[in-house]
């Protein structure tokens, strides 16, 4: 056999691996993927429960041995990325490329930089090994109609949340004068922040307006809370809604002529007749 056909193997190969790695139109990709989603969810539940401090002083060792597992698949995945990407520098470079690199860091850097402080630190760094299920979510149809539905939305949920924002400044100003610092709205930052906490309906109670014309202005606070409150939960519905009719099957039934059937579908969900091959 010539360097050549070593190196068509090869290729092929990579390629093999690059499709089973980072798509999912394969059955041995879904496989990858479910297999890593639960490598992920365990790793990051033992994160969790190695700050409970009865867990870490009953399983300690066990959890550290598990987690030198999970690394050790993880930083075999990150290699296999490498290898079988197209462009392994960019990928590296990229956003899940140094998320990557982060999940295997923490584990390899403890070793080297031992201390009760730098491990906290290092426990919060492992915890960015959940962004690859945001990375596995991004195959999914679902989460592509639920990402463009939040992209078409930005710009409304950000002018609500400027006009928000400009609502609570003057209600804590009109509040820091209302009440003062003799009643605890000692700045206007802080009244401002009691306005935040009182417009979300957290209520705190650290702060309390004392007279009269503050409880009022507190009590239509808190109306406004409520009237405000479902305005971004509306927008995100009304763009959801668009992106699901826009992605609805647009051919006719013959017998019925119902349109907008799902996508892929088969047969019209009114009259069970066969639906046109899509073209």
């Amino acid at each position: 056999m010539t360097s050549l056909d070593n190196h068509e193997d090869e290729s092929q190969f990579r390629l093999k691996l690059r499709r089973v790695i980072f798509g999912t139109d394969t059955k041995y990709g879904r496989y990858f993927d479910i297999a890593l989603i639960v490598c992920i969810i365990c790793s990051v539940s033992l994160v969790l429960l190695d700050t409970v401090a009865s867990i870490h002083v009953r399983f300690g060792e066990q959890i550290r041995t598990l987690e030198w597992v999970f690394t050790g698949v993880f930083t075999v995945e990150y290699l296999l990325r490498l290898y079988c990407s197209a462009h392994p520098v960019k990928y590296a470079r990229s956003f899940y490329g140094i998320v990557d690199l982060l999940s295997i860091l923490p584990t390899y850097l403890a070793l080297l930089f031992p201390g009760s402080n730098f491990a906290l630190v290092i426990r919060v760094l492992r915890l960015f090994r959940i962004f690859r299920v945001l990375k596995l979510l991004r195959y999914l149809s679902e989460g592509n109609l639920l990402l463009r539905a939040m992209i078409h939305s930005s710009r409304k949920v950000f002018i609500f949340f400027f006009s928000v924002s400009l609502i609570v400044m003057v209600v804590g100003a009109i509040m820091y004068v209302v009440e003062g610092p003799e009643n605890g709205f000692s700045s206007i930052p802080k009244s401002i922040y009691w306005t935040i906490v009182t417009i979300t309906t957290v209520g705190y109670g650290d702060i309390t307006p004392v007279t009269n014309l503050g409880q009022a202005i507190a009590a239509f606070t808190m109306l406004l809370g409520y009237s405000i409150i479902a305005i971004p939960t509306g927008i995100l519905t009304a763009e959801i809604s668009q992106e699901i009719s826009r992605s609805k099957d647009l051919r006719r039934c013959s017998n019925c002529l119902k349109t907008g059937h799902e996508p892929g579908a088969k047969y019209c969900d009114q009259c069970a007749s066969e639906l046109e091959k899509e073209l």
